[in-house]
């Protein structure tokens, strides 16, 4: 029997990088997947990413070991259009049981994004994809889970989010994660009466296709990251997988609102 048999889990942005890794540790506990993303083929646009799919899609991959998938095309920046995801996904399997809010990422060049002058466009389209994707995710599956009087909640901030470049680089980003982290703490009080789990995860350098989890500076970049990172090598995928299942399933049914680093000691304060 897997641990999470039974259950239903929506993985935002699972097409690609670490959003795929989340959706496939579920699928292998016995969760059926729902993959929200706005391209469900978004890993053709980067070649290591393409290399590393065994199938045509997550879905596909998820199918052809055995598990359940559905895929849905989504912008978690339109909250109508996350609404109904959710829902389509409660039509399909009648519960929602795990959200891990993954959709996000930056935008634009540390050395493009200093703390006094981000472009306006640049800091909404950030925080739009980030923040508010998130709020509307978790707003979609709160319903549900009330109902259901049980969840997990699982959001993605990062190192970016829990302290400041040294030079004040890619500040939208770091301000937006900052952002779903304290929202998750929030988001914990509220829900936890009705029986439900709401943490975060911060992931650090993590080794992806994209490298979708930044340095929380640049004044380092030509420097080996790994130099940095107390267990001196970088994260994987699977790194940070292994802590979301923590989360996902009854191993942390007494933790919420914990925000979790998963930087191998990048983060010293």
């Amino acid at each position: 029997m897997g641990k999470l048999d039974g259950k239903v889990a929506i993985v935002t942005g699972a097409a690609r990088g670490l959003g795929r890794a989340y959706a496939k540790r579920l699928a292998g506990l016995g969760a059926k997947i729902a993959i929200a993303d706005l391209d469900l083929k978004s890993y053709r646009e980067f070649d290591a990413e393409a290399k590393d799919m065994t199938a045509e899609s997550t879905v596909a991959e998820i199918e052809a070991s055995g598990g359940a998938a559905l895929g849905v095309e989504c912008d978690v920046c339109d909250h109508r259009a996350v609404d109904a995801m959710v829902a389509r996904v409660v039509e399909h399997w009648g519960r929602v049981d795990v959200l891990v809010a993954n959709a996000g990422g930056g935008r634009g060049r540390p050395v493009d994004t200093k703390a006094s002058a981000i472009d306006p466009a640049l800091l909404d389209l950030v925080v739009s994809m980030n923040l508010f994707g998130t709020v509307y995710s978790c707003n979609a599956v709160a319903p549900f889970m009330k109902r259901q009087r049980s969840g997990k909640i699982v959001t993605v901030s990062s190192v970016a989010g829990l302290s400041s470049s040294a030079d004040g680089g890619y500040a939208h980003y770091g301000a937006a994660k900052a952002a779903i982290a304290h929202y998750t703490r929030y988001l914990a009080q509220d829900l936890g009466p009705h029986g439900i789990t709401a943490n975060s995860i911060a992931p650090g350098v993590i080794t992806t296709g994209r490298m979708q989890t930044v340095l929380p500076g640049s004044s380092d970049s030509n420097r080996d990251r790994s130099e940095l990172v107390a267990l001196r090598r970088l994260g994987t995928v699977e790194d940070c997988a292994k802590v979301v299942e923590f989360l996902a399933t009854d191993l942390s049914d007494y933790v919420t609102g914990a925000v979790i680093p998963i930087d191998g000691g990048l983060r010293r304060s």
